[in-house]
C-alpha cells in the first residue's frame, strides 16, 4: 500500500504516518509535508523522487504530474491501467492524505490551492480504489480500519469521498465570495451585487441534530457557513432535555433581542421572553431580577413554555424566580453560577440552561421555499433614536423616547404586521402576526390592559389609516413611533395631534414575515 501525504493543517500528521509506517504503508510526501515527516525521523519519499521532477514556481507546482495523477486516477478493475502503470512504472497510490490551504484566513491569490484540490478530487473520483482524507479528524478511524482489516471497507472510501468533495466545494466557495467582494484586483462589486451577486455558493456544514425538526415527525438539524465559529459553537449547555429546531430558532431571537434592548439602555439589566420568535415579554430594569420580573408581569400566560433570556448571570436568586414562574423550555444567559444550575435542575429538569457568547451581527438571510430561495441583507436598525423626527406639536420626554426605543426594538423582531406598547421600560402589549394593523393594535391593548395610560407604542410600518393609532390613543398611549411613508401620514399625523400625543418617524420600515 502507498500513501501519498500533502496536508496544510499538520494537527495529528506525524502520530498518524508513524502508524501507517508501522503497518509498512510506503509514504509519499511533499513540501512542508515532507519536512515534518524528515524532522519526526518518519521513512518517507519526497514527491519529487516519484516524478522525477522538481518542485518550481514558489512551491505552485509539486503533485500536478502525470506520475502522480496515474497513480491515483488508475482503475485498477481494468487490465488496460494495471498495464499503463506497469509501462511507466508507476506505483498506484492507495491513499492520499490531503487538506487545503486555509483561504479564509488571509483571502489571497497565493493561498488558492491548485494542486491539492486537483489530488482530492481525483482520489475522491476514484474512490473505488482510493482513500481519501481531507481532515485529521478522520485519522483515528481510518489507521484503526487499516491495523484491524489491513484495507479500506467500500463503505468508508464512500463516505471519505462524500466528505472531500463537500470540501472542495467549501473551499471554491470561499474563492467565489472572495472574488464577489474585489477579490486580488479590488474590484468593488454594485451595491447589489455586493449582496445577491449573480450566483450565491453556499456551503454549509451540519453543526448539531436538533431533538426534531419544527414538528415531532420532521428530522432537523443546524447548520454553519463552512469555514465559521458562529456564536452558537460557543454555547454550553449545562442541563436539560436535548435541543429541538425550535429550541434554537427561539433562543436565537431571545439572546440577539436582549442584547439590542441594552444598546439604547446601557445602564439599565434587560431580560426577554420569547413565544414562537415573539416576544410575550422583555424589559429593561434595575436588576436582572427586576428585569425578569417584569418581562414575565406582561404575559405571564404565554411566557409558559417560552424561552427567557437573561443579559448576565443568573446566580441562586434570580434561579428560585425564574423557576417559580411558568416552565420555560430555555434559559439562556451569559453565565450561571452553579448554586443556580443546582436549583434550576432540582425545580425544572427538562429546561435547557444554556450560556453564550454575544451574537454576531446578523449576515445574509436566505428563505426557501420549494426549489427557489429569497436572499436579502439583514434587517438591521440603521436610524438611530437621535435622528428620528419628531412631527406633533408635543414632544416626547427623555422616559417617553427610552420607552419608544424599547417598543420600536422589539416590534422589529416581531411578527408582521407588529403593533408593541411599552411603559417605563417593559414591552406590556404586543400584537403579532395579524392581517390588519388594527386589529394588531388590539391584541397590544387587551395585553396590555391598564399598561397601555401613559405607554409609548411602535408599529413596524405605517399605519395606512388613522384607526389603528386611535385605539392606541383611546387605550391611553401617550407617545407613538412609525416608519411613516404613507399617503395618509397627514391624516394620520393630524389625529395624534387631536389626541395630543407624541409621534415620531423613522423612516425605515421592519417587517418580519
Amino acid at each position: 500500500m502507498r500513501a501519498l501525504l500533502s496536508v496544510w493543517d499538520k494537527t495529528g500528521l506525524v502520530e498518524f504516518a508513524q502508524g501507517l509506517d508501522a503497518r509498512g504503508v510506503e509514504l509519499v510526501a511533499s513540501g512542508g509535508t515532507a519536512k515534518a515527516l524528515r524532522d519526526a525521523g518518519v521513512a518517507h519519499l519526497d514527491v519529487a523522487d516519484v516524478t522525477g521532477f522538481p518542485e518550481m514556481l514558489d512551491g505552485r507546482v509539486k503533485t500536478l504530474h502525470p506520475r502522480i495523477h496515474a497513480a491515483i486516477l488508475a482503475d485498477l478493475d481494468k487490465p488496460e491501467h494495471r498495464a499503463a502503470l506497469a509501462e511507466h512504472d508507476i506505483t498506484a497510490i492507495d491513499l492520499v492524505v490531503c487538506n487545503l490551504y486555509p483561504f479564509t484566513s488571509d483571502p489571497s491569490i497565493e493561498l488558492i490551492d491548485i494542486g491539492g484540490p486537483a489530488m482530492v478530487r481525483a482520489a475522491a473520483k476514484n474512490h473505488a480504489h482510493v482513500g481519501v482524507l481531507t481532515s485529521p479528524s478522520q485519522y483515528a478511524s481510518v489507521l484503526e480500519e487499516i491495523v484491524t482489516t489491513g484495507a479500506l471497507s467500500n463503505a468508508t472510501r464512500h463516505a471519505l469521498a462524500r466528505a472531500a468533495f463537500a470540501h472542495t466545494s467549501a473551499y471554491d466557495a470561499q474563492v467565489v465570495r472572495w472574488l464577489d467582494r474585489g477579490g486580488v484586483l479590488g474590484q468593488a462589486p454594485s451595491d447589489v451585487d455586493a449582496v445577491v451577486p449573480e450566483t450565491l455558493h453556499l456551503s454549509l456544514e451540519r453543526a448539531e441534530v436538533t431533538r426534531y425538526g419544527e414538528n415531532p415527525h420532521q428530522i432537523g438539524a443546524r447548520y454553519r457557513f463552512a469555514g465559521t465559529t458562529p456564536w452558537w459553537d460557543g454555547v454550553t449547555k449545562h442541563a436539560g432535555s436535548a435541543l429541538s429546531y425550535l429550541n434554537l430558532f427561539d433562543a436565537d431571537a431571545a439572546w440577539r433581542l436582549v442584547h439590542e434592548l441594552r444598546a439604547d439602555a446601557p445602564g439599565l439589566a434587560a431580560v426577554a421572553i420569547i413565544k414562537h420568535a415573539n416576544a410575550s415579554g422583555a424589559a429593561l430594569g434595575s436588576s436582572l431580577a427586576d428585569a425578569f420580573a417584569k418581562a414575565l408581569a406582561a404575559d405571564p400566560q404565554s411566557a409558559f413554555g417560552g424561552v427567557v433570556a437573561v443579559d448576565g448571570e443568573v446566580d441562586e436568586s434570580l434561579a428560585t424566580l425564574i423557576a417559580a414562574g411558568p416552565q420555560a423550555d430555555v434559559i439562556i444567559a451569559a453565565a450561571f453560577t452553579n448554586d443556580a444550575i443546582a436549583t434550576l435542575v432540582t425545580r425544572r429538569k427538562a429546561t435547557r440552561l444554556l450560556s453564550a457568547p454575544a451574537p454576531e451581527p446578523l449576515g445574509l438571510s436566505v428563505r426557501t421555499f420549494g426549489d427557489s430561495a429569497l436572499v436579502q441583507n439583514a434587517d438591521e436598525l440603521v436610524v438611530p433614536v437621535a435622528e428620528w423626527r419628531c412631527v406633533t406639536e408635543a414632544t416626547p420626554s427623555e422616559q417617553q423616547l427610552q420607552d419608544l426605543a424599547v417598543a420600536w426594538r422589539v416590534c422589529a423582531r416581531t411578527t408582521s404586521n407588529a403593533i408593541v406598547i411599552a411603559n417605563n421600560g417593559v414591552a406590556v402589549g404586543v400584537g403579532a402576526g395579524q392581517q390588519s394593523r388594527v386589529v394588531s393594535a388590539g391584541i397590544a391593548v387587551t395585553k396590555a390592559g391598564d399598561f397601555a395610560k401613559g405607554a409609548a407604542a411602535a408599529s413596524d410600518a405605517f399605519f395606512p389609516f388613522a384607526d389603528g393609532l386611535e385605539s392606541l390613543t383611546d387605550a391611553g398611549v401617550t407617545s407613538v413611533v412609525q416608519p411613516g411613508g404613507s399617503v395618509r401620514d397627514a391624516e394620520v399625523i393630524d389625529a395624534a395631534n387631536k389626541a395630543g400625543i407624541v409621534m415620531m418617524l423613522t423612516g425605515e420600515r421592519h417587517f418580519r414575515h
